[in-house]
């Protein structure tokens, strides 16, 4: 599949600086936190080459480095993002 979306960790401190326009999250709402107690980051993500105003200019800084779409789906499966499967 060839996914044309950029995906990126950000710190929720930073969540009212995100514009919604400019992502493919809607709102607060749609977001995905991690799942720490409290949550800490969430995720965004874009079309390709049209990277977010507010990451472009520096008023919210991405934790890591941006992902495709593989490798955001590598991170949702971690332990921080996932919650166990019952065996």
């Amino acid at each position: 599949m060839n996914n044309n979306k950029t995906y990126a960790v950000i710190n929720l401190q930073d969540l009212n600086k995100i514009d919604f326009n400019e992502i493919s999250e809607t709102s607060k709402n749609t977001i995905r936190k991690n799942i720490l107690n409290p949550a800490t980051q969430f995720t965004i993500k874009w079309i390709n080459g049209n990277t977010p105003s507010f990451i472009d200019d520096g008023s919210v800084t991405i934790v890591g480095s941006v992902m495709t779409h593989s490798e955001a789906l590598e991170l949702m499966a971690t332990d921080a993002w996932t919650e166990p499967m019952p065996e």
